[in-house]
């Protein structure tokens, strides 16, 4: 379960202040599937990274009982100087997994070849994704967080990537970002609009997006 308690989000960039967030209160439950929608700078991956722990609320309160992945494709979760391999190990003694293995699976799995043994700042962003997700994919997380990364790599990783996905939505909690309605039914039950800083949740992937559809004609 992850709850969010009265929870507000602002940043404070010198003289400015950006509210993202206000007052958010909603629970998702263990084995859950939540595709997001939202408008370029809405919200989405702040939402994200509340979620994951990445960043705290200004007020209120988050509460998991579940253990959630950082965000996929989120790059800050790796250490630049440091190599993909390297990255994979330190992580492993993180989530107290045996590294080998882990790094097994990366190696077979996101298909970086000698790149895996080169500082994770020289990669693209595709590279990168394609790291963050195979070791997300190592671990065998409770709720899993997707943020656009299905579409890096080309059609056989992508392949992979659905079947893994489709695999662990059947064991785990998915909670994912896509500007493709198509992509979020695929994989997600329940939808949620993040609008205005706020989070409206709808049973299906069909209402959220007929919702943020409308939201989007009204802005223009």
């Amino acid at each position: 379960m992850i709850r969010f308690e009265n929870v507000s989000k602002t940043y404070h960039i010198r003289k400015f202040e950006k509210r993202v967030y206000n007052n958010l209160n909603f629970t998702i439950q263990r084995g859950e599937s939540i595709g997001i929608c939202g408008a370029n700078g809405a919200g989405k991956s702040t939402l994200m990274r509340l979620i994951g722990g990445v960043e705290q609320p200004s007020t209120g309160t988050i509460t998991r009982t579940m253990n959630t992945s950082w965000p996929i494709g989120f790059g800050s979760c790796f250490q630049g100087s440091l190599t993909g391999a390297d990255n994979a190990r330190f992580i492993a003694r993180i989530y107290n997994q045996p590294e080998d293995e882990l790094l097994d699976f990366v190696e077979d799995f996101a298909q970086l070849g000698p790149y895996l043994h080169q500082p994770v700042q020289t990669y693209s962003a595709g590279m990168g994704a394609r790291l963050a997700f195979g070791v997300s994919l190592a671990i065998n997380f409770e709720c899993y967080l997707v943020d656009e990364v299905t579409g890096a790599g080309d059609e056989r990783f992508r392949a992979r990537s659905e079947e893994a996905l489709l695999h662990r939505r059947d064991h785990a909690s998915i909670i994912m970002i896509s500007h493709d309605p198509g992509s979020l039914k695929q994989y997600c039950k329940r939808g949620a609009v993040v609008y205005g800083g706020s989070v409206v949740f709808f049973d299906t992937i069909e209402e959220a997006s007929e919702v943020h559809s409308r939201l989007q004609r009204r802005s223009f």
